[in-house]
């Protein structure tokens, strides 16, 4: 009978676990950086940043079309548009997050089914060659 020896990613999966966002923060630029993230991606920083922009529309619009043009671009659209795509960004990766948390249980599950598959071809077969031996056994007494 062949011995059955588990693949040692099996240990190490059940050590380290999935890979998440999470883990990429490093030292304290990471730390800093995630802050920052943090606090600038945020609706409620978007709506700051939108009432901040607002400040200057009149002053946009006595400039002329050529001035509220390069208002809309420079300043609503990258101040406010910043931290709205860092929502979006943190919404992704945290559903990111989810689908590779789920793919780690599911490759779970497949690994422990297959160690009971295994286990089954086993039993099976060792009743396999007892049940061929007792067959050789009883036709070798009835020679």
């Amino acid at each position: 009978m062949v011995e059955h020896i588990p693949n040692p990613r099996i240990k190490e999966r059940e050590k380290v676990g999935p890979h998440l966002t999470e883990h990429e923060q490093v030292g304290l630029n990471g730390r800093i950086a995630l802050v920052i993230t943090n606090t600038v991606g945020t609706m409620w920083c978007a709506y700051v940043f939108a009432g901040i922009a607002l400040i200057s529309l009149p002053a946009a619009i006595q400039g002329g079309v050529a001035t509220l043009i390069a208002w809309i671009a420079q300043t609503f659209l990258q101040l406010v548009l910043l931290s709205v795509i860092m929502v979006g960004q943190k919404v992704s990766a945290a559903a990111s997050d989810k689908q590779a948390l789920q793919t780690y249980k599911d490759a779970e599950a497949l690994l422990k089914i297959q160690d009971e598959v295994h286990r089954l071809i086993e039993i099976n077969t060792r009743l396999t060659e007892e049940i061929h031996r007792a067959v050789t056994a009883k036709g070798a007494s009835a020679a």
